[in-house]
């Protein structure tokens, strides 16, 4: 395929966000040889693309653990007493949710093990988020994860004004770094992490109360860390490469 045609394969990708069989006919090309040229220019998911500018997202990983952790807070709404509207149905379960409030999920991942830490919480102020990550520090060194060089966060003003949350990072000595303004792709470990939980831990299954769904997070995060494949890890979980003895995990 001349080069031209390919840049223009790539162009109508990366534009107008479409697929093989959308670009083939425009172009006069089997939906088959588009989806080759968008294999060979790393197009083929749209995944791999900032949606907002069509640019590729550049893809990184850290050497070792605690290079880099990545920290961010998911907000859901509480289930009622007897279960929401996954139980109830639409109707009878719009009369239980008024008022029952939010949890705030506060989660961090090591950039380089993709090791996870959560813990929900009534908020997201200043002292919650400090508390938090000096415990998650301590759940990590549990790990093996001895030192946490920088934590990367989105620009909450807990994080960019907070005193407390600095006052932790020093006593880590550990250094922030904060994402740039709508670009949540730079945290994006943890923002996959996000999507994770909730398919997997908040929405698998209908919970009868917000206390069953709290509960059942604890066994989502061992599941996580030691049994759930990870594809950016060749298949296998996070722990594996944080604390691998005698090599019991490849």
């Amino acid at each position: 395929t001349a080069a031209a045609v390919e840049d223009r394969v790539c162009e109508l990708r990366q534009t107008r966000k479409l697929g093989p069989a959308r670009i083939g006919p425009i172009l006069g090309l089997p939906a088959s040889t588009v989806h080759r040229i968008l294999t060979r220019h790393r197009l083929n998911r749209l995944a791999w693309l900032d949606r907002p500018t069509g640019t590729v997202i550049r893809r990184y990983e850290r050497d070792r653990p605690g290079e880099l952790v990545h920290v961010d807070v998911k907000k859901l709404g509480r289930i009622p007493d007897g279960g929401g509207h996954k139980v109830l149905g639409r109707q009878a379960g719009r009369a239980t949710r008024s008022s029952v409030g939010f949890d705030y999920v506060h989660s961090v991942v090591d950039d380089h093990s993709r090791l996870a830490y959560s813990e929900i919480h009534p908020d997201e102020k200043v002292a919650t988020c400090a508390g938090f990550l000096a415990r998650a520090a301590a759940f990590f060194q549990a790990q093996g994860i001895t030192r946490i060089e920088r934590v990367l966060t989105d620009n909450a003003w807990a994080y960019r004004k907070g005193l407390a949350w600095k006052n932790v990072l020093a006593d880590l000595g550990a250094t922030g770094k904060l994402t740039r303004a709508y670009r949540p792709q730079t945290n994006g470990k943890v923002e996959r992490f996000n999507r994770t939980l909730l398919d997997e831990w908040a929405y698998i299954r209908p919970y009868t109360s917000n206390t069953e769904r709290t509960a059942a997070l604890t066994d989502f995060l061992h599941t996580y860390n030691h049994h759930r494949c990870h594809t950016a890890l060749d298949g296998q979980p996070p722990i594996t490469r944080v604390n691998n003895p005698a090599g019991q995990y490849t």
